[in-house]
């Protein structure tokens, strides 16, 4: 089990706190950017296109979201992995040494966590044990880091995970081996597929909405309905980025009933070499098998079926130090949409 340190302790409790206090009416929490950036401020900001969506600043982490997927529909993608999951929390530059000594100050003069940990305190960063008021000499030469949690995982028991003191690394400097959560290019990575954004998913079918009993529907997805999205993190204070690509690469049917059959059989239609997927309906093809598709077996009756389409999307990164795509877990997005099925009627005469 790893050691949690005073400082650890008292993050722990300052997280628990924020998270107390994020759970409150009207209560805002923000973590974040570092004052290490410049920053006087104390939350999310950036910059926007005339779509509002091409940058914005999650603690030292900067999003560049102009080529993800937009609209309504579009929703995160779910990771086929299912015991991955991006980091809850990460260390990255948070303050100068002046920003510091304005941070830590007005805790020690409170006295709200005893005088022993206080004189620690001002030991470590202070009187040369190992620094020296707060590093000043070393202005403009580093930065000091400190954790960060990621936004929406502030409950997660991994936020806790970052319980190091806060720590000095010169620029161009590694930050320490034994601390490894420090923020990498892959762990930008693997925070930009959680910013990851994909369209919903509505195929069109043939009949469209309402078709008949033991009659093949057709299913498909042209180009136009869905394409690659990225998105792009780094940390301008260290010169490292990472940029998450998906793209899709197969649509799977599930019917909404067991009183059908899918096409093909295990109802996942794969890419077409036009980047399309399954093959749009035509006259004089009622009688063919679509290779995309689905046959109901049993009325809906008043009701309907809920067919629900998925995509999965195939998800890699590339980024500083990296020479090849590296890949990510897949991930799927999908919708439901109304089938209703009616009975073919026969007419005697």
């Amino acid at each position: 089990m790893r050691r949690v340190s005073g400082w650890g302790r008292t993050l722990a409790l300052s997280l628990m706190i924020s998270v107390c206090a994020a759970a409150l009416p009207g209560t805002a929490v923000a973590y974040g950017p570092g004052e290490g950036q410049g920053s006087g401020t104390t939350g999310p900001s950036g910059n926007a296109d005339n779509k509002g969506n091409i940058s914005a600043t999650a603690g030292a982490v900067v999003f560049d979201r102009s080529k993800n997927g937009s609209g309504e529909s579009a929703g995160p993608v779910a990771s086929t992995a299912s015991t991955w999951t991006p980091p809850a929390c990460y260390y990255a530059p948070k303050y100068s040494p002046a920003q510091l000594q304005k941070y830590l100050e007005p805790i020690w003069a409170v006295d709200s966590t005893g005088y022993e940990w206080d004189a620690k305190q001002r030991d470590h960063y202070v009187e040369g044990n190992p620094y020296t008021d707060f590093n000043k000499e070393k202005a403009g030469k580093g930065y000091w880091w400190s954790s960060y949690v990621t936004e929406g995982r502030e409950g997660d028991p991994g936020a806790l995970d970052c319980d190091a003191d806060i720590f000095w690394v010169d620029t161009g400097d590694p930050p320490p081996a034994a601390i490894p959560e420090a923020i990498t290019p892959e762990m930008l990575a693997q925070l930009a597929y959680a910013e990851i954004r994909v369209p919903s998913t509505k195929v069109t079918l043939a009949p469209e909405g309402t078709t008949k009993v033991n009659l093949p529907t057709w299913a498909w997805l042209d180009t136009a309905e869905f394409k690659t999205v990225s998105v792009t993190a780094s940390v301008p204070l260290l010169g490292i980025n990472a940029t998450t690509v998906a793209e899709p690469v197969s649509l799977k049917i599930e019917p909404g009933t067991a009183d059908a059959t899918t096409y093909p059989a295990s109802g996942v239609c794969t890419l077409n070499g036009d980047d399309s997927i399954g093959e749009a309906y035509a006259a004089g093809k009622a009688d063919e098998t679509p290779p995309c598709g689905v046959k109901y077996l049993r009325s809906s009756g008043d009701d309907s079926y809920q067919l629900r389409a998925t995509i999965t999307w195939k998800i890699h990164w590339t980024g500083t130090g990296v020479d090849a795509d590296q890949p990510l877990p897949d991930g799927e997005f999908g919708a439901e949409q109304e089938v209703v099925v009616q009975e073919i009627q026969a007419v005697n005469r």
